[in-house]
């Protein structure tokens, strides 16, 4: 029996940067890793808000680009310019990021276990269940789940929700057309309250991808539609095609069982209205670990419940918000979403977005809003009075 202070289930960039905080404050730690390799296959836009320099600055040679605004298409395609002069956003080398994250958590003391897949967690002994016989048998005094929205863990504790699809291409164009600095984002009621995305490398290669409801084949045949119809992307090439599944934020998630914490897409920390986690997953990270050492010190794991207080306390409110966005983009359709636009438009929303958008933080725009009667002029009126109460709470 092999016995560590931490056990983290999965090497992603969550549960990493917490090996890599634990294994710095002086703790054995180790992390169990079932795939082979790290990042591989890539299920991510790969997309960060700057924000990220504050929690966990991406080295240079991981920022492919950096973008300043988007262009947000109606379904009819009225477009909606929002912008800033600095920049936004960072588009990564999502794989090289994940494993110089893990590697840094190594550097620090943390012990990678590759291939090594587990099933569950004994939690009044913290001994962990391996898939395989033969293998070591692992035990530790806290075990952290970061193994994604799949984890056999998380699912032993929470109530499965069935999770978004999404498809994505590496995109070759045959001219340089592609603005740099902007992402385009394409609003459509077949896959609401999901989009279409494309994110700029250069200005001839791009990644672009959609997200909803639906199955891995009925995204990509609209991803190829997308594609074959559109005069900018039209004569392009397929340099690689992905495909993941994003967590759908659930409210009701418990974060903590026993010896046991979640973080990350295994606890659906993820914006409702993007799909990305990894902010939020950083900064859960940083809550985890004060609360994770302060137990360890006290050996009192009844103080990890204060991880999943603080969490609510910071983040609820907002993630609500974000789910009631989800569910009013959900309820419109295209021609609900084409006059939304138009009246945007004149409603100069597009200075509005441009000074109080934030691609994390929605709650701030929809406040200005509702307080300037923004949001009660550009809903179907029987959807405002239905959602009303809602949106005043915010």
């Amino acid at each position: 029996m092999v016995e560590y202070d931490v056990l983290i289930v999965g090497a992603g960039p969550i549960g990493s940067t917490f090996a890599f905080h634990m294994a710095e404050a002086g703790y054995k730690v180790g992390i169990l890793e079932k795939k082979n390799k790290i990042g591989v296959p890539l299920q991510c836009a790969g997309l960060i808000g700057n924000k990220i320099m504050g929690l966990k600055p991406v080295p240079d040679e991981y920022i492919i680009n950096q973008v300043r605004g988007a262009y947000l298409h109606s379904p009819s395609d009225h477009i909606l310019k929002v912008s800033k002069s600095e920049t936004q956003a960072y588009v990564i080398d999502r794989v090289g990021y994940d494993n110089y994250l893990t590697q840094t958590a190594q550097n620090a003391g943390a012990e990678l276990f590759l291939q090594h897949k587990v099933i569950g967690v004994e939690n009044s002994t913290g001994k962990i269940i391996m898939d395989k016989d033969g293998q070591k048998d692992f035990k530790a005094k806290v075990i952290v789940d970061g193994a994604g929205y799949s984890s056999p863990i998380s699912r032993s504790i929470n109530k499965f929700s069935q999770p978004f699809q999404a498809a994505q291409y590496l995109l070759n164009l045959k001219n340089e057309s592609l603005e740099k600095d902007f992402v385009d984002v394409y609003a459509n009621d077949i896959i609401s309250p999901g989009f279409i995305w494309s994110i700029p490398l250069s200005k001839k290669q791009c990644r672009i991808g959609v997200f909803g409801h639906h199955d891995y084949h009925f995204l990509n045949r609209i991803l190829k539609d997308f594609i074959e119809s559109n005069p900018k992307f039209r004569e392009s090439s397929i340099i690689k095609k992905y495909h993941g599944k994003i967590p759908v934020y659930s409210p009701q998630n418990k974060l903590v069982e026993g010896r046991t914490i979640i973080l990350g897409d295994a606890a659906s920390q993820v914006k409702p209205t993007t799909g990305g986690g990894l902010l939020i997953g950083f900064q859960s990270a940083k809550i985890a670990v004060n609360i994770v050492i302060r137990a360890l010190e006290n050996e009192d794991f009844s103080l990890l419940q204060e991880y999943e207080i603080q969490f609510r306390n910071i983040f609820e409110k907002e993630l609500k918000l974000q789910l009631f966005v989800q569910k009013t983009f959900k309820a419109l359709k295209n021609s609900d979403l084409d006059l939304m636009f138009e009246k945007l438009k004149t409603k100069n929303a597009e200075e509005l977005i441009s000074i109080y958008g934030d691609m994390d933080t929605q709650s701030l725009l929809i406040k200005e809003m509702v307080k300037r009667g923004i949001l009660f002029s550009i809903l179907p009126q029987l959807l405002y009075r239905r959602m009303s109460p809602a949106w005043n709470f915010f």
